[in-house]
This record gives C-alpha cells, structure tokens and sequence, in this order.
C-alpha cells in the first residue's frame, strides 16, 4: 500500500468511525437535550379556587388569601409545596397597597418563596397565567401559584371610573375624555354599520350570558333579563346600554399550575395546557385599521391553535371577554368559530348558546359573572377547571373535553388565549 492510498484509507476510517457516532443513540439524545428542553414540559392546572364575584367586604389581601387557600386545598397540596407565585392586579392603589406578590405569600406563611405581581389592564390574569405556564413549562419551578385579585366596589364612580381610564393610552383617549364604553360604542356602531347586526342582536348576547350567570352561584349579577329589558336600560354611549355592560366587580381566583412528575404523584384531577398564545393591537382605537376586530386576539389564538395542533371546530366551549357585548360577537370571529361578519346571525340562531354549536361563556362571562379586573383571566380559568371536574352544576356543558379561554386588555391592546385538555 502507497502512502497516499495509505491516508486515504486513512481518512475513509475515521469518517465512517465519525458518522457512526453521531448515529448512536447517547449522542443524538446529548444533542437533543438542549432542543427538547426548549420545548418544554407539559403544564398542568392542578387545583383552581374562587371567592363570590361582586361587591365584597374583606380586605384585597384577605380575598386573595380565601381564593389562594381555595386552590391550595383543591390541588390536595400545602403552601410549602407552592414554588413561587405569581399575582395579577391593576389597583391595587385603591386599597393602598403595590408590591402585592410578597405580601399575599408571606400572607400563606411563605415568606421566602418569590412572588411577582403583573400588570396588564382587563388582561392581566391571562398574561399573568401565560407566564406562570411559562416558568413551569421551562422547568424553573415544579408547581406555583397563579392568582387574580381585585377590590374596586368601594371607591366611588368617579374613582374608580378614572383609574379605569389609566388603562387606555391616556394621551390620545383617557385623557380626552374617551371613556372605555365611548370606545367600545365606537366599535359598535361601525360593526352594526359595516354588517347585517342591530342592537337587539347585542341584547341577545346580554340575555345568553345572563342566562348562563344565573347557573353560577359565584356570578356577581344573578339575574334573567330580556332583550326588552336590554333595549329599555339607559344608554351608556350609544347604541351601547347598561344591560350591554359588565360590572365593576371585586373577587379573586387562583389556580394551581404544575410539573407532570408533580401532577401525576397528586393523585388528584388535572387539566392539561396544551396551547398558550400572546397578541398585541395598536394602543389606542384610532390607530387601527378596521375597529370590528382585534389582531390581538387573532395573533394570540393563532399562536394557541398551533401549539395544541387544534383548529376552532376541536373547542367545545369557550369563555370570551366580553366587558362589552359587542367584544363578544367581535371576539368569537376573531377567534375562528364564525366568519367575519357573521355571529350576529349565530347569536340570533340560538348557536352560542348553553349546549349549542360552541358554548360561549358558560360562566356568565364577565357581563354576568362580573369582572374583577386582574381576576377576570384566572376565574375563566377556574371555569374550565370546574366544568371539566363536574363541579359546573347545572351550567355543565355536556362531554366537553377542549375549552379555551380568551382575556384581552383594554380595548385589546393585549390578549392572550389558553387552550386546556381534560385528563381525568
């Protein structure tokens, strides 16, 4: 053999001895580590609490601290087993207290464990969720504590009214006198201009949820009403009426989010996190393009559609926010149960009802349910929990086994949107 053809062979060795080691299971497994922790581990709701929405008389930490307990003993957990917790809220000025994560988990007797409270106007819970899933799911923590608290009721309209108004972008409409039901009448006349929809097709939307609230008995409004008695309550910012807007609420709901290791040792019932997406929309309304939809919420559900690898026609029911009830008929088009344009009509067939083509807002939704600002995206949450634990009573939506939930904030500058899978 030559010299030459003796490095030839050489070098033929040591390629076939290189690609039979990529080819080796330990290596490949080596070189997927860092892909597949990237993925990330499956998330898991373990427990889910809730206090009464409405007008409350505890203190903000003390209805925090009844909801946390709540979660806590659903999951069959203890606070120590809680890893770090994460606080949704937007005024808490109003009961003079900030920094509301350290105090709510010394308040549980876990002072040493982090907390980190969020903020993002009507949509706080839902971010606040997507960032606890975030953690869990990057291996940071094997369980934590995701909660929403709100105390506004005591404060008067104009208090509360104004810190409402801190939520918009202040400097274009806040500040200028445009009120979030100026805003969203806004974006209701020009849906019922652009499309074949009138006010009573807003009213039925009213009466569905309160159909629904009635069922629950934590829903701050607990009452029937019909379209007449829709279209016969004061206007607030026309074509929008009281009977058309959520109340001011205090509350809070907390879920428990875990690891599979620790949802699978609980011995407990769980839901499963299969899809979690974020959007975001221009500030402020004027800025848009076309005020009949929300890309927030389009972005967001996109992201979650892909993630859990479902389409819309896989949910069997959803809870939207519906602060107003023109955000309703916007949000189940943006959200892909209907086409643009259309759910009105679905509305009017009766197709969002309780059992229907897709439940919308089993709960009550916020318009009867209530909406305690940063409670609002947990306690859709705590709804999946219940209805897939059969807690859900009479409101039950039969064999529902994909639920989603949909939490934007303010008018949907932010969104997020959650799809959940029942396990057991």
């Amino acid at each position: 053999m030559g010299v030459s053809d003796y490095y030839s062979c050489n070098v033929q060795i040591k390629t076939e001895s290189t690609i039979l080691t990529f080819l080796h299971p330990l290596y490949i497994f080596i070189m997927l580590k860092p892909l597949l922790r990237y993925m990330g581990e499956k998330v898991y709701v373990l427990g889910a609490g809730s206090t009464k929405y409405g007008k409350l008389n505890e203190s903000i930490i003390e209805i925090a601290l009844n909801a946390s307990r709540d979660a806590i003993e659903s999951a069959g957990i203890t606070p120590r087993d809680v890893k770090a917790g994460y606080i949704s809220n937007v005024f808490g000025v109003a009961d003079k207290q900030v920094h509301m994560a350290p105090v709510i988990m010394s308040n549980l007797g876990i002072p040493d464990v982090p907390g980190l409270t969020i903020e993002s106007a009507c949509g706080s819970g839902s971010v606040m969720f997507r960032e606890a899933f975030a953690n869990v799911s990057a291996g940071f923590y094997d369980c934590v504590l995701a909660l929403g608290v709100e105390k506004v009721t005591h404060t008067s309209t104009v208090e509360s009214t104004t810190l409402f108004s801190y939520c918009s972008d202040f400097f274009y409409e806040g500040g200028n006198g445009a009120s979030f039901p100026g805003l969203f009448g806004s974006m209701a006349r020009a849906y019922l201009a652009t499309y074949k929809a009138t006010e009573e097709d807003l009213a039925r939307v009213a009466v569905k949820n309160h159909e629904n609230g009635f069922l629950n008995p934590k829903a701050h409004v607990r009452k029937k009403i019909t379209v007449e008695d829709v279209l016969k309550s004061p206007v607030v910012a026309s074509p929008l009426k009281l009977y058309d807007c959520c109340p001011f609420s205090d509350g809070a709901s907390a879920v428990i989010l875990c690891n599979e290791d620790f949802a699978k040792k609980s011995g407990n019932p769980y839901m499963e996190v299969v899809g979690s997406g974020r959007g975001a929309s221009p500030a402020s309304v004027q800025s848009r393009k076309d005020i009949t939809t929300i890309p927030s919420t389009v972005e967001a559900a996109r992201q979650a559609y892909k993630m859990a690898k479902l389409s819309p026609k896989d949910i069997d029911f959803v809870e939207v926010h519906d602060c107003f009830t023109i955000a309703e008929l916007i949000d189940i088009e943006d959200l892909g149960f209907f086409p643009k344009g259309s759910a009105a009509q679905a509305v009017r067939e009766g197709r969002t009802r309780l059992n229907s083509d897709i439940t919308v807002n089993p709960s009550g939704g916020l318009k009867s349910k209530g909406h305690p600002i940063g409670a609002t995206g947990v306690g859709q949450v705590v709804e999946v929990f219940e209805q897939f634990s059969n807690k859900a009573g009479e409101r039950t939506v039969k064999d529902a086994e994909i639920a989603m939930t949909h939490n934007f904030g303010a008018t949907g500058a932010s969104a997020a949107v959650h799809i959940f899978k029942k396990i057991k």
